[in-house]
């Protein structure tokens, strides 16, 4: 089992035989020994091959770590999915929050059209022979002219932008 995680850890850090060698100051010989089962490390060689791979000791004289390997990756993967729950979740909320503002905009564009149905433009009977009021007339009209012509273009896009951010399924 030692001998399995040598090379495997070893291979997973990318190190060649004589790589790890040089770290270790010993023969690429050495190293393939350690890796074919032929002979093992000394404590002191164990504690510097463990640094050197940067493995604890416990990993190299137990478990296999190959399985090892799957259960980390299985538990990478499930933390993963858990993420991706999350950030689905933020995602569909902001795409509901764009939803209803879309909806809230073309409610409010509604409501000013009723409305200037309903007070038919009243500063055009104004006297205009004072300033103030005249001023306040000219605004008026200024703001109602501007609504007339643009409301029709924001209200396209706020269906359009309402439809295209609705939840599908």
């Amino acid at each position: 089992m030692l001998n399995e995680n040598i090379k495997t850890i070893r291979k997973s850090k990318g190190l060649s035989q004589e790589e790890l060698a040089v770290k270790l100051h010993v023969v690429r010989q050495t190293i393939s020994k350690w890796e074919q089962g032929l002979s093992v490390p000394d404590a002191d060689m164990l504690i510097s091959l463990s640094e050197v791979l940067g493995t604890p000791v416990s990993i190299l004289l137990g478990e296999n770590v190959a399985e090892r390997e799957v259960d980390d990756l299985k538990v990478i993967s499930e933390k993963l999915e858990v993420i991706n729950l999350q950030l689905a979740q933020g995602k569909a909320a902001r795409q509901k929050t764009v939803h209803w503002l879309f909806i809230s905009l073309g409610a409010v564009i509604v409501a000013g059209f009723a409305a200037m149905i309903v007070w038919n433009s009243p500063y055009l009977g104004w006297d205009y022979s004072q300033p103030e009021t005249a001023v306040a007339g000219a605004m008026f009209h200024g703001v109602e002219w501007l609504f007339v012509r643009m409301a029709p273009f924001a209200l396209t896009g706020t269906v359009i932008g309402a439809c295209l951010t609705r939840k599908k399924g």
